[in-house]
């Protein structure tokens, strides 16, 4: 287990570039198993998460070459089929939540598709239903071991485009369909599909392949099926989470620094939001820019002069992967925010190790949280914490970084799952951080 020793107080300045999407090269991943065609992918981020998902694809067959920093090629013409069977697929698919969108490009194209019960971030539940709901309406055959905790889904006979209503609009759930539909017969329609940036860079990548879909952006999605799909070159978004925690460092750390090449019009209310907590951010270009909050911050309230709220909303409301962010933000904010985390009942029990470095934090309930500002009165001060989650454990690492003392981070490992050697470019900017295995 890696450990990172933070000594905080430091101001940083200089400029980021933020990494790949994680959430969108994941998914663009998995769709390189719809061609047996050549799928160039530029801007992977060299993160955890993913390597184990091209790791997975290797397995499975796929031809694998790095082309150059960040830049791969696949080419799924000869896949082995029986490892989807293998206790070493047990293995891959159950280290990572991703994995379960090799299914729908599996069922599509081979009529078949099978997963172990995959993991990810412990922060609540988070139920498959969608996923397998849409892949019987489209005509496939559902199955579960509970012994071996395997799914499988299998359509030998083909799919059937359907009409489709889904109960929740899920990122993963909605490209995981819309990578099965694109081989139904028929025209697919899907209902409150997900529109985050992610699940639109597929549809456009899907497209670019022979795909036929409409609507992208939207929720209605309609998908014209098609037999088979060519090859294609692809670009993913800079990390628009990432960027976010560049914006919290910043201020938390009252900072100059400039994020580079953040393609604004894919932010949606990211900016907005971090606004509402007092955070100045000028748009230079397609860079985000942050001056020193020398002065600190200043949380606004609403029209009627109550607390200011800030919840997490499917797209284009706001992510909530970025929440966690917004919580140690408003640590140290003039005012006080309630912070509403509505899709995962465990992602605000991090708290804990805040209220522990001197945070004023009440825990309302497993979704709820009420921050009281310092106002930079008073600094965090340091600790000995470990990382719970991806998001909570950056969120603890800026918190380290503007603390008072050296604190102690354990089980990093979290931090690599979504960002991309991320001492290497804090050191670049200034801060005092070291790894230690």
């Amino acid at each position: 287990m890696g450990t990172f020793k933070i000594e905080g107080g430091h101001r940083l300045s200089g400029e980021i570039q933020p990494q790949g999407a994680k959430n969108e090269a994941l998914q663009i991943l998995c769709a390189v198993l719809c061609t047996d065609e050549k799928v160039q992918i530029n801007n992977i981020p060299d993160i955890l998460d993913v390597n184990k998902l091209i790791t997975l694809l290797r397995n499975l067959g796929v031809k694998v070459e790095k082309l150059g920093k960040n830049s791969y090629s696949f080419q799924s013409d000869d896949l082995n089929m029986d490892y989807l069977e293998s206790e070493q697929f047990k293995v891959d698919g159950g280290g990572l939540r991703g994995s379960i969108m090799i299914v729908g490009p599996l069922l599509g194209r081979f009529g078949k598709g099978f997963i172990p019960r995959p993991g990810g971030d412990k922060i609540g539940r988070r139920r498959l239903d969608t996923h397998f709901e849409g892949f019987m309406k489209l005509g496939a055959d559902f199955r579960y071991n509970k012994e071996d905790r395997f799914y499988g889904v299998e359509a030998p006979n083909g799919l059937k485009g359907s009409y489709m209503l889904l109960e929740e609009a899920s990122v993963t759930g909605t490209a995981n369909i819309v990578m099965a539909a694109v081989f139904a017969e028929g025209t697919t329609t899907i209902y409150n599909a997900a529109c985050e940036p992610y699940l639109q860079q597929l549809c456009k990548m899907l497209n670019s392949m022979g795909a036929k879909i409409s609507g992208v952006g939207s929720n209605l999605l309609s998908i014209e099926g098609v037999e088979k799909l060519g090859g294609c070159e692809h670009t993913i978004l800079p990390d628009m989470i990432e960027i976010g925690s560049w914006i919290g460092l910043a201020a938390m750390t009252k900072s100059e620094i400039t994020i580079k090449n953040v393609n604004w019009e894919m932010l949606g209310l990211i900016p907005v939001t971090f606004e509402k907590l007092g955070i100045t951010i000028k748009r230079k270009g397609d860079d985000i820019f942050i001056p020193a909050h020398n002065n600190g911050y200043e949380v606004q309230s609403f029209i009627d002069g109550s607390i200011m709220n800030i919840s997490d909303a499917p797209w284009p409301g706001f992510t909530p992967d970025l929440l966690s962010i917004m919580l140690v933000i408003a640590t140290q904010a003039k005012g006080s925010v309630l912070i509403h985390q509505k899709m995962f009942e465990s992602r605000l029990f991090f708290v804990d190790k805040l209220i522990d470095m001197g945070a004023k934090i009440i825990l309302c309930d497993p979704h709820r949280a009420t921050v009281i500002g310092h106002n930079f009165e008073s600094q965090l001060k340091a600790t000995t914490m470990t990382s719970p989650d991806i998001r909570a454990g950056i969120s603890l690492l800026i918190a380290a970084l503007s603390a008072k003392g050296t604190s102690t981070i354990h089980n990093i490992e979290q931090i690599d799952r979504g960002y991309e050697n991320i001492e290497g470019r804090l050191k670049a900017i200034g801060a005092k951080i070291e790894r230690i295995e």
